[in-house]
């Protein structure tokens, strides 16, 4: 099997609600300058990736992005990718669809294309989310769900269903809400260092997240799950883009990048479960399978792991992330809060704080894992040696589509 490596790539700002840069109906600016566009997004994601490289030595292109036509009234964004850079004129360039694993799954297509003898591809993530109302957004994320059947859970049909789970969780396990308030703290915290951060300027303590108030409201309409989840519980809906660059050996050359500039591919698994069966509330059973294919394959264990990006779609999520992935038994994820484990996850903010632009998400984690093994994290890098071992968990829908990644440093 022919050897993939990442050699770098380009995370935009992550704009949405809160972000003083976020321009809205009372902001200073309204109707002077306007929010970037996905087209603008994927340019600036696209052309960041490419700064200092011979564009024209691109074979192929993916972009992840998982409701265009809802949000921005555009579809067809491969060719927005060519669009981005007259050097990918003519090249092969397609969208991939898989929820919030669009990312994910972009970055599978390149690496099929390297391994069956591509040189150099472009994968790309971008979302824009901020054009409709919260409502009207949430009628538009519920088609990650099995729409027809899950609809009708809530207005807002995600944050009802990991609620399910946080209900389900707290009364299997006894889980304490100063858990989940620990969960966003450590998010935000991650965010303040991190400029690119949707979160970058909010404040949030473990006491505050975990208590809901005026400030961290609970919102959700179903009267049975409303109490178990909070506004600093959730991902934020957020605009943006991110692109890397995934080559083959000869791809490095080709580049004139070295192996030292680089992390390798050592592993990937995608697994998939049925859009028609509600999901086992208290596993992330698609995730587990995805890791234990993962690390068998390439022969490493769960506490081998440095560095990770995993799918904090919720509070909740982290932590049934760290026992999907082998770090805690089943309903004991909370004992891994403040430890160097927890610490080394989610580093810039994760979902919570970093921001969530659905198709950009899958791309990001790649990219953070990568600076982080590179030390090119700034105020957040983490401390030590760079991590010799990274993972990236992306996750669509509730846990239906998931790629994972197992990157080495070198």
């Amino acid at each position: 099997m022919r050897r993939a490596y990442i050699v770098g790539g380009h995370i935009t700002r992550f704009l949405g609600a809160r972000h003083p840069d976020f321009i809205h109906k009372k902001h200073p600016d309204f109707g002077k300058r306007s929010n970037p566009t996905l087209e603008a997004y994927i340019s600036e994601a696209v052309n960041g990736a490419l700064a200092g490289v011979d564009a024209t030595l691109v074979d192929k292109c993916w972009i992840g992005n998982f409701a265009g036509e809802l949000f921005s009234s555009q579809g067809h964004l491969g060719a927005a990718v060519v669009g981005a850079n007259a050097a990918l004129m003519h090249k092969p360039s397609m969208r991939v669809e898989g929820a919030c694993a669009s990312g994910g799954l972009a970055f599978a297509c390149a690496l099929d294309s390297i391994r069956a003898g591509s040189d150099v591809a472009l994968v790309v993530g971008a979302e824009v989310q901020t054009t409709a109302s919260a409502r009207q957004g949430g009628d538009y994320l519920a088609r990650a769900s099995h729409y027809a059947r899950e609809r009708s859970l809530d207005d807002f049909v995600f944050p009802a269903i990991f609620a399910r789970r946080v209900k389900a969780y707290t009364e299997a396990y006894g889980l304490e809400t100063a858990a989940l308030g620990a969960v966003a703290a450590k998010a935000y915290a991650g965010a303040n260092r991190n400029a690119l951060a949707h979160m970058h300027h909010v404040q949030m303590d473990t006491q505050t997240a975990s208590v809901a108030s005026e400030r961290n409201p609970t919102f959700l309409g179903n009267e049975e799950l409303r109490p178990y989840l909070r506004m600093a519980d959730c991902s934020q809906v957020s605009d943006g883009g991110a692109a890397l660059l995934l080559v083959s050996e000869e791809g490095l050359s080709k580049l004139g990048k070295r192996k030292e500039d680089a992390v390798e591919v050592v592993g990937f698994e995608q697994a998939t479960s049925s859009l028609y069966e509600d999901a086992d509330p208290l596993r992330l059973v698609t995730v587990e399978t995805a890791a234990a294919r993962a690390y068998g394959a390439v022969g490493v264990r769960a506490a081998d792991v440095g560095v990770a990006e995993v799918h904090d779609c919720f509070t909740i999520t982290e932590l049934l992330m760290y026992e999907a992935l082998g770090w805690a038994a089943h309903g004991e994820g909370a004992s891994l809060l403040g430890t160097a484990r927890a610490q080394s996850v989610n580093t810039g903010g994760g979902l919570v704080g970093f921001g969530h632009p659905v198709g950009a998400t899958g791309v990001k984690q790649l990219i953070e894992v990568w600076r982080q093994m590179k030390g090119r994290c700034g105020d957040y890098q983490l401390a030590g040696a760079p991590p010799a071992l990274g993972l990236c968990a992306n996750m669509g829908g509730d846990d239906k589509t998931v790629c994972l990644t197992l990157l080495k440093n070198l």
